[in-house]
C-alpha cells in the first residue's frame, strides 16, 4: 500500500482550519491513502479476479496520484511531499518490473526508510524537515504566534533543540516501521500484510505523534504561547 498516509499523519493541522472544516480536511486524505488502497485491493482480487500483483499495483495508483496533485496544487516544492512522491513512484515501478508481490509490499517499507533517513539527514544539516508540518499546528495561523515562533527560532537554542527533537522522533519511528513491515512482508501471507501493514503504519503514526508531541511540540507550543503573550508579542 502507498505510504502517502505518512504525510497525512505528519501534517496534523493546517494554518487556519478549525472544527469541522479541519476534521474534514484531515479525514479525506486518510480515506484516500488508507481505505481506498485496502478496499480496492480486495475488490480487484476477490471481486474481479485479478492477480495479487495486479491488484497491488492498481490499488497503489490513487494515493500516488493524490500526492502528485497535492504538490501541483501547492505550486511550490515541499521537500517532504516531493520526497514521498518520488519514492512512491520509484517503488511502484520497481515492483511492477520485478513482478514480486512481496517486494511490492516491502517497497512501502523502503519508502518509510527513505523518508526516515531524509528526515534524520535534514536534522544533521540543520534544516529539520518536519518543521514545515509542525509550525501550523503550533502557531494555529495566529499572527502573534507566528511572529513569536520566528523570534524563538532565531534566538532560542532551547526552542531549536525541541525542533530537532521533533524531527528525530519521526525519523526513528519511520525507520522502525520499515524494519517491522519488511519482516512481515517476507514472513506473513500477502493478504494478511495488506491490512496488517496499514495497522503498523497507523500505530507508528499515532505513537510518533504522541511521543513527538510530549517531547517537542507541546513544550514548543507553550514557549510560543508565552512569547506571544509577553511584551514583544504585542508588537
Amino acid at each position: 500500500m502507498s505510504v502517502t498516509a505518512t504525510e497525512t499523519g505528519i501534517a496534523t493541522a493546517d494554518a487556519g482550519g478549525t472544527g469541522k472544516v479541519a476534521t474534514r480536511q484531515h479525514l479525506l486524505p486518510l480515506i484516500v491513502d488508507v481505505a481506498v488502497p485496502i478496499g480496492s485491493y480486495y475488490l480487484l482480487k476477490s471481486g474481479l479476479g485479478m492477480s495479487t500483483m495486479a491488484a497491488l499495483g492498481w490499488s497503489s495508483v490513487v494515493p500516488a496520484v493524490r500526492t502528485l496533485w497535492s504538490v501541483l496544487r501547492e505550486r511550490k516544492v515541499n521537500a517532504l511531499a516531493a520526497l514521498i512522491l518520488f519514492v512512491n513512484v520509484a517503488g511502484l515501478l520497481l515492483s511492477l518490473v520485478a513482478g514480486d508481490p512481496r517486494l511490492m509490499l516491502a517497497k512501502d517499507s523502503g519508502v518509510s526508510s527513505v523518508i526516515g533517513i531524509g528526515v534524520l539527514v535534514s536534522v544533521m544539516a540543520g534544516r529539520p524537515m518536519m518543521t514545515t508540518a509542525m509550525k501550523p499546528f503550533v502557531t494555529k495561523g495566529d499572527r502573534a504566534r507566528t511572529a513569536a515562533w520566528d523570534r524563538l527560532l532565531g534566538g532560542s537554542e532551547r526552542f531549536r533543540k525541541f525542533e530537532r527533537t521533533f524531527s528525530l522522533v519521526w525519523g526513528v519511528a519511520l525507520l522502525g516501521e520499515c524494519v517491522v513491515r519488511i519482516v512481515g512482508a517476507y514472513t506473513l501471507p500477502v493478504d494478511t500484510m495488506v491490512w496488517l501493514g496499514t495497522v503498523v503504519m497507523i500505530c507508528t503514526m499515532a505513537g510518533a505523534m504522541v511521543v513527538s508531541g510530549g517531547l517537542a511540540a507541546g513544550p514548543m507550543e507553550a514557549m510560543v504561547r508565552a512569547e506571544a503573550a509577553g511584551p514583544t508579542g504585542d508588537r
